[in-house]
Formats: C-alpha cells, structure tokens, sequence
C-alpha cells in the first residue's frame, strides 16, 4: 500500500546532505543541540522518547514528523492510534522546544523542517548519554497528512520473533543487522508493564528470562499495578547509552519478547555476542543503521513542506 513510501528506504534521500542549511540556517545545528541539551538537563527520560518518536514517525510513512501533528476534530492523527499511546510527551516537547528555538534565530524562522529537528534531537539525544555521535544528512520536509489508520502493521509489537522483525525492517530497507543495532536503543529506553507482564508471572512465564530478573520485575509490576508504571529496559546502566543491552540479552535479561529473541535465536545470537564485546562495533553499526532509518521514505518537492508549527498541517 505504501511502497514508495515508507517501503525500501530511499525514495527522496537522494537530496539529504550533511549540510543542507548552511547558506539559510549556518548554526540550526548548535541551536538545536543548545534546546536538546537544556530539555535533558530537566530530565532523562528526553533521551528514549525523543529516540522511539524518530523511529516511530520514519517507519509510518517515512521521516516526515507526521508523527508530531496533532488529532483534529475531523482526522485522528498517527499519535492517536494505539501504538503510539506509549510515546512519552517528552519526545514530543524535545521537538517543539527546538522548533521554538530555530524560529527565534533571525533567517532561520519558517526555514527548517520539523522532519529534520527530529532527526538532529534524535542524535543529540544519544550524545548526551554518552552514546556516539554522527553527523545526521538534512534535507526531508515535512509530511502533508498524518492519520492513525497509516500505523497499522507498520510497527513491531514486542511478541515478534526474529523472522517478523527482519521482514518489517527489510520493508524499510533496513537489513537485520541494522535491526539489531537499532534494537539497542532500548539501552535507554523505559517500558509499561503491560508489554512484558504475560513474560514475567502466569502460565506463559518466558523460560528465556533469567529468574533472578524475573522476580525483580513481578515487585516492580505487582498483578495490578498502575498503567502508567514504566520500568528501564536496561537494569544495569539505565542512564548510560551503551551495549549493555547485548550484555543483558547474554545474561536473560532482555525486557520485551522482541528484545531476548535476538539472543535466543540462533541465527541473530553472534552478533549479539560480538557486540557485547565490542562497543566499538556495536557504535559504529548504530550509526550506520540510524544514517539509513533516517533515510526511509524522505519527502521531496510537491510531497512535503516546512511546519510553521510542528503539531499542525500547513
């Protein structure tokens, strides 16, 4: 339904370029990194919800911030559908706070995309938990339509296995190496219990799951427990960007279904095994696996514009 569009990566990317804004906008960069870095300062949870908004808005049509507008009386928007419930607000702010602070730099006003905000908050975001940082291509516009119904089967629940994963990832030009090393901005990241709570207790108890991490989770996600209760997803360096994920996964202690397959499956456990090892490896396949996410169904020309405001269609 969507092929040219969220499908096999790089419909526009074509026209990305590191420094696409230097003759209109020289500095949206440090400005944008400025806004990210004082957002974080108030809180941490900015990291992982301003990661999972760019993943979630780039495989929903492409990375065009359609996953920022907001629902109207007449259109219920791509935040609005079930899926993306979960987004923490503090993505969304990170957003708006850094369109806010472009807007304000004489000549930049109106200039620069929400699409390409994201993308340069998304990396920031990861620096400033001491994760790598890359340079980010620039250049997407903004999408001219944002509806719920456009996130159906785009996105991975927590129950797939290894080869549903891969599929959906290779529908967005991601290979399934670039979909481990995506999988590890969970090193971040915060989950509800409901995503993982038929793992820890009941007659489905995952036997993948380490025991000891196993009853640490049923007192953090007591039978009734809160909705709104979120548990770090990486119990060991919650606040550090790293690979510890792949150490937790080696060690069964992979929070969600779709995060412990990758150890538990035969066929994605060596490079789980070699990441784990590696930092280096593991940083260096992030970036390129992130370089490619942000390429996946780029607006160009008549298919995008420049958000005056990043939450409402022109």
């Amino acid at each position: 339904m969507y092929a040219a569009d969220g499908g096999g990566g790089a419909a526009g990317a074509g026209q990305l370029r590191r420094n696409y804004y230097a003759g209109v906008c020289p500095n949206v960069e440090s400005v944008v990194r400025d806004a990210v870095s004082k957002k974080f300062q108030q809180t941490f949870v900015t990291v992982g919800a301003t990661v999972r908004l760019f993943f979630h808005d780039c495989f929903v049509g492409g990375c065009d911030a359609s996953v920022v507008v907001a629902s109207t009386a007449n259109n219920t928007a791509e935040k609005d559908h079930p899926n993306n419930l979960s987004l923490a607000g503090d993505g969304f702010d990170t957003v708006i706070r850094a369109k806010a602070a472009v807007d304000a730099v004489p000549g930049c006003r109106d200039r620069v995309s929400c699409a390409d905000i994201l993308a340069m908050a998304t990396r920031d975001a990861i620096a400033l938990a001491g994760g790598p940082s890359y340079a980010v291509e620039l250049g997407r516009l903004d999408g001219l339509s944002s509806t719920a119904s456009s996130v159906n089967g785009r996105l991975p629940p927590p129950s797939f296995n290894l080869d549903q994963l891969t599929a959906l990832f290779a529908a967005n030009g991601l290979s399934q190496a670039d979909m481990i090393a995506l999988s590890a901005g969970h090193t971040v990241g915060f989950a509800h219990c409901n995503t993982f709570s038929g793992r820890i207790r009941g007659p489905s108890m995952d036997p993948t799951m380490s025991p000891r991490y196993a009853a640490q989770l049923q007192k953090s996600c007591p039978p009734n427990v809160d909705p709104r209760i979120a548990v770090a997803m990486d119990p060991v360096t919650p606040r550090a960007f790293d690979n510890q994920y792949f150490k937790n996964l080696q060690n069964g202690m992979g929070l969600l279904g779709s995060d412990q397959v990758l150890y538990s499956d035969p066929r994605s456990r060596p490079i789980v095994d070699s990441w784990a090892q590696s930092s280096v490896a593991f940083n260096q396949a992030f970036v390129t696996a992130m370089t490619k996410l942000g390429r996946v169904g780029v607006k160009t020309g008549p298919q995008g514009n420049i958000r005056r405001n990043c939450a409402v269609l022109n």
